[in-house]
């Protein structure tokens, strides 16, 4: 009996350590095909920006201060730097797009940590006119937690419980996002992951990871498609 438990306890220790190399086998090779695809990405993003009669530059420093205090953006910096910076025009309005990173400040001194840097991909399309700043982000307990703003309330039930609108000026959010522009974000799937924000003549949307052809195509529609829904008398208006 005590053989046959010994023997037992050996074979179970062996299929544990072959199930840890398996795991880690696994998770090695995820990680090697997803950065091989990001890879693929970005040689894809710098081939399409020519092609459409848009400017590309792999890295560039400054251009992206203006955004500061936007979305992911820091509230303040000086000669930031941006990834795959890329300006042009997309259905006859002016964008820019990039990658904002940054190291973790809760990271550890894990030299590994330190050296992956989370990934911002902020979108901004130019608006046919100048609004004060209005947010419309997405329901998050930890948001809910750190951001103490005072949430702005639309009175359609809907809407107030599927996201958190910020602004200081309730008289253009009124107006803005009268007629068509709240169904839309109540029906369009995007409307669930792409948290959004009207900032003088620009509108902005992030999201965190890199980015993609697909992405680039998703979220500049997806602006222009909110600008669409937005009544012409609302920017006169503020």
């Amino acid at each position: 009996m005590e053989q046959w438990a010994g023997t037992l306890v050996k074979v179970l220790f062996v299929a544990f350590i072959v199930g840890v190399f398996t795991v880690v086998f696994m998770v090695s090779a995820c990680g090697r095909k997803k950065r091989a695809q990001t890879r693929e990405d970005y040689a894809r993003l710098a081939r399409m920006a020519p092609e459409r009669g848009w400017t590309y530059e792999v890295r560039t420093h400054g251009r992206i201060d203006r955004y500061c205090g936007a979305g992911p953006m820091p509230g303040r910096g000086s000669n930031l730097s941006a990834w795959h910076y890329t300006t042009g025009e997309f259905r006859g309005r002016s964008f820019t797009y990039f990658e904002y990173r940054y190291v973790n400040p809760m990271s550890g001194a894990d030299t590994v940590e330190r050296n992956q840097p989370i990934v911002e991909t902020v979108f901004v399309v130019t608006a046919p006119g100048s609004a004060p700043s209005v947010e419309i982000l997405l329901p998050s307990k930890l948001d809910a937690v750190l951001d103490r703003r005072e949430k702005t309330q639309l009175g359609v039930p809907e809407f107030d419980q599927n996201f958190r609108l910020i602004t200081a000026d309730e008289d253009f959010v009124r107006n803005s996002l009268s007629g068509a522009l709240v169904p839309f974000l109540l029906e369009d799937p995007r409307a669930k992951k792409s948290p959004l924000q009207l900032r003088d003549y620009e509108l902005f949307t992030w999201y965190r990871g890199t980015l993609s052809p697909q992405k680039v195509e998703e979220k500049l529609n997806y602006l222009c498609d909110v600008l669409d829904r937005i009544p012409a008398g609302a920017w006169t208006a503020s």
